[in-house]
């Protein structure tokens, strides 16, 4: 099924400084001032070809690229690897569990999605795509790469894996909150056993949907237009296995805006039908109570709102699933018993009137991973009402992916985000056969 393959990528040179000052994270969830910030440290971080700025910010990235390949900042691996990758990390911010993930980042063939080898679980904006569509066009690389997901029931590739990696990394350096290690896979054999462990395998992607389509629309636009470019065929991506102990999935939270009769009654009101209902004396209690139902296989949410002044908070635990069936029959179970298909059907649709397009305008909706930004937003009046979900699954997100569905925008947050920069694909180095 899934055709992967080494490549020869392209990495930074000695020439242009410290790793740890070269990368940065994907270009989506980075702000001005972070981006101002990366350049202060080297002038040749990879955000200025991941997220250009300036009057012809397309352009300028290609000119930038060619110019660093020019001077010897970056080059292309003479030989083909496939690259075993690492994050070690905490689970929250300076304290809980320490957690490692590793996998490998290879060449993977671009596929229709109808072909059913490479699935999507999450909706995707227009507008993004269209961004990274315009840097692929100027630059023909892929600077960060997609992160998927692959089922193997015996868990043999991840003993590979572990075995070529027992080693001294290449790389290791921190970011402050995650430590990256790499090492390069450049045996014949050991990569021929890859690619042979993928042939039956589909991939699930976990984040880069935006991307991928992109790939998608790259790949045709080249052929299309007659334009020599067999790089085109082909995506890298960060492979992981499903099963893996260091996957962690954080939630993304729902806020509610510019509403003229917004009214925090008519929602509870509203969510009685369905919903077992139960206060909360304060914030403090939102996260364990959700982790309850959680870890008991309840839907349930924190619905957050002000009353008479004061923050107020209400658990939201559903009653019955079998009203999802009614609403959703066109849906497999997968995709209508996620909490947040409960959150969408029954309260942000049925009660507050938010429709899908009015969701992926964003036009009262948006979307937060940070607890405390949630909180404040409703505190303070920004928004006039959060949800506050428990995170989805790994297996759900499986689940929806096989059944040829999608999750709303924003239904998952893989944790940590994969760097940028490390490893790079120019779509002009040759293509192993």
């Amino acid at each position: 099924m899934a055709d992967i393959k080494a490549f020869h990528a392209m990495r930074y040179t000695k020439k242009a400084g410290d790793p740890a000052e070269l990368t940065c994270p994907p270009y989506d969830i980075i702000s001005e001032a972070e981006r101002t910030a990366f350049l202060a440290k080297n002038e040749h971080n990879v955000i200025r070809l991941e997220l250009p700025k300036g009057e012809n910010p397309y352009n300028g990235a290609g000119e930038t690229l060619r110019n660093w390949l020019s001077d010897g900042i970056l080059q292309c691996d003479e030989d083909a690897g496939i690259y075993i990758y690492e994050e070690e990390f905490l689970t929250a911010v300076d304290h809980g569990e320490k957690k490692s993930l590793k996998g490998i980042v290879s060449l993977v063939r671009v596929e229709d999605f109808a072909a059913g080898v490479v699935l999507p679980h999450e909706e995707t904006l227009s507008k993004a795509k269209q961004d990274r569509f315009e840097l692929m066009k100027a630059t023909n690389c892929n600077f960060s790469q997609i992160y998927s997901l692959y089922i193997d029931e015996v868990g043999e590739t991840q003993k590979r894996i572990d075995r070529l990696s027992a080693g001294t990394p290449r790389y290791e350096f921190s970011d402050g909150l995650v430590t990256h290690r790499l090492w390069i896979v450049n045996d014949k054999l050991a990569l021929e056993a890859f690619r042979a462990d993928f042939t039956d395998r589909k991939l699930y992607i976990a984040d880069g949907h935006h991307r991928y389509e992109t790939a998608i629309n790259y790949r045709n636009y080249c052929r299309e237009n007659a334009i020599w470019a067999p790089g085109s065929e082909f995506i890298m991506m960060m492979l992981v296995d499903m099963a893996h102990p260091g996957l962690v999935v954080f939630p993304t939270h729902r806020l509610v805006r510019d509403f003229e009769d917004f009214s925090a009654e008519k929602v509870l009101t509203g969510s009685a039908e369905y919903f077992d209902i139960t206060p909360l004396s304060g914030a403090e209690e939102i996260e364990p109570q959700l982790k309850a139902d959680y870890d008991a296989g309840k839907k349930a949410f924190v619905f957050v709102y002000t009353k008479d002044g004061a923050p107020a908070y209400a658990k939201m635990t559903l009653k019955d699933l079998a009203v999802m069936a009614e609403l959703l029959p066109e849906k497999s179970d997968a995709s209508r018993q996620l909490d947040v298909s409960v959150l969408h059907t029954l309260v942000l649709e049925r009660i507050l009137g938010i429709d899908k397009e009015n969701m992926a305008n964003q036009k009262n909706l948006t979307y937060t991973r940070s607890l405390e930004e949630a909180l404040q937003s409703a505190a303070d009046g920004t928004s006039q009402c959060a949800f506050i979900l428990n995170p989805t699954r790994v297996e759900e997100i499986g689940a929806v992916a096989a059944a040829g569905e999608k999750m709303p925008q924003k239904s998952t947050y893989f944790y940590p985000k994969l760097i940028t920069g490390l490893v790079m694909n120019n779509l002009e180095a040759p293509i192993e056969d």
